[in-house]
């Protein structure tokens, strides 16, 4: 009967009408008009059984849903409006799950789960303890509506896709004059700290470890449907390389993109989908207890002498973890990123091309966007300009993007490019350098470095920026 689940939302109801409390204060400052209508709506949907009440409090809802969608792109109290956002998906939620009630219609359910991943991934769940409320409530529903606990989902084996290309060799880019330095023993905290970070290079192997190589398989497609549980939506690209016209972004059900990744998908042509720097450990954080963080990245290091405008990230880990997972043939053009970088291979084989910070005179960037960045969010919903899955959310100023195709494909490409970019052959190649990340493959590149990935095949990566 979604006993726990309807308590929790009851809970946040009673919090919502509650002036004294700091998180309500804070949502009286986007503006009394959209209070009174999120603080309204939910007290309809508690107090009232009327059908028609219930439909209207909805619309109202979606009215200031996407009210607070446009203020967070532009206006500068963007964690005001998150707020009213992520608060009022919370109540659409609550309906969807009072429509379930009446109906026994487990859609109700899946939509309840919807409205609560988009306050987390267009968001952020903003809030104190919002988060925490959001995930309690999608697990409860999964459990309660769809009879689909997270202990019964994940107590059972798993078995990996079958490594079909264990023997593939990937010969050296043309763009890349070098190869990655590999280490194959780790070095200290202390040689990294002081003479290591200001250079990329591999630690083989390095992942062999980490549950996700091993008893909780981030290969087996039937683990990462579990682990999410069902209902679950996500922010993915549609195209492999987002320069090109035909790429776009859309929210779509994690089980539908899970079998676009699976063996079947190699019987037709379709789009490729790629989901691409999502902060997945946010809406699945039972997937951040089969990683392990390297000590590394808490080294508090200098700014490289080639970077000296480094500074860390500004959340209070300086830390951020991004996912990266789609089919082989996705790709990331060269770009670059204001942060130190471990990224880890987990899944499937994927090639890297790295060039230093002075390569930047001779790269034939992109120019600067005419939108601003802040409006940035990978959410797909209308009257949102695309995101640049290559840039930097955390500081957008510093991201930049590349013309050049370091990933050429044939002679007549190689041609276009060098009579095309000259500069960037002349300067660049020389000193770029490339390597193909195996499964269990850890990469470290210092900030301000030129980057570009390719997925070999079906790939799952992780991004350590700090």
């Amino acid at each position: 009967m979604a006993v726990r689940s309807r308590s929790l939302f009851l809970t946040f109801v009673a919090e919502l009408q509650d002036t004294r409390n700091p998180d309500t204060k804070e949502i009286l400052s986007c503006g009394q008009s959209s209070a009174d209508i999120l603080v309204h709506a939910a007290n309809l949907l508690v107090e009232s059984h009327s059908l028609s009440l219930r439909t209207s409090a909805c619309t109202s809802l979606r009215d200031l849903v996407q009210h607070a969608h446009t203020s967070m792109a532009s206006t500068q109290g963007t964690r005001r409006w998150r707020r009213i956002y992520t608060d009022a998906r919370i109540v659409l939620a609550y309906a969807n799950l009072l429509d379930y009630m009446d109906s026994k219609d487990a859609q109700y359910a899946r939509s309840s789960i919807v409205h609560l991943d988009h306050a987390i991934v267009i968001s952020g769940a903003a809030g104190c303890g919002r988060l925490d409320l959001i995930l309690d409530l999608i697990e409860d529903i999964q459990a309660e509506c769809l009879g689909a606990p997270a202990a019964l989902r994940t107590d059972t084996s798993f078995s990996s896709l079958k490594d079909s290309s264990s023997e593939a060799a990937y010969p050296r880019l043309s763009t890349a004059a070098t190869s990655v330095l590999r280490l194959y023993a780790p070095p200290s905290l202390a040689l990294f700290s002081s003479r290591l970070y200001q250079r990329p290079f591999v630690l083989p192997g390095f992942l062999q470890d980490w549950p996700a190589l091993n008893e909780h398989p981030w290969s087996s497609l039937d683990y990462l449907r579990a682990v999410a549980g069902p209902g679950r939506v996500v922010p993915v690209e549609v195209g492999n390389d987002y320069r090109n016209d035909d790429w776009s972004q859309q929210m779509m059900p994690w089980d539908d993109f899970i079998d676009e990744l699976g063996p079947a998908r190699a019987a037709e042509p379709r789009p490729v989908l790629y989901l691409a720097q999502h902060s997945l450990f946010k809406q699945f954080p039972a997937l951040q207890s089969d990683i392990i963080v390297p000590d590394y990245v808490y080294a508090a290091l200098n700014a490289p002498d080639d970077y000296p405008q480094y500074v860390p990230p500004s959340n209070e880990e300086r830390l951020v973890l991004n996912a990266w997972l789609g089919p082989g043939g996705t790709v990331s053009p060269a770009h670059t990123d204001p942060f130190f970088n471990f990224y880890a291979q987990v899944v499937g084989r994927k090639t890297i091309w790295l060039a230093p910070p002075k390569a930047s005179a001779h790269m034939y960037p992109y120019p600067p966007p005419s939108t601003p960045t802040s409006s940035q969010s990978p959410s797909g919903e209308p009257g949102e300009p695309p995101r640049n899955p290559a840039a930097n959310h955390e500081t957008p100023s510093m991201s930049n993007t590349t013309r050049v195709d370091v990933f050429l494909s044939s002679d007549e490409e190689l041609t276009k490019s060098q009579s095309e970019f000259p500069k960037f052959w002349r300067e660049v190649v020389p000193n770029a350098m490339s390597v193909t990340l195996e499964p269990g493959d850890l990469l470290f590149f210092p900030p301000g470095w030129w980057h570009a990935m390719r997925s070999e095949e079906m790939s799952f990566s992780v991004s350590m920026w700090f």
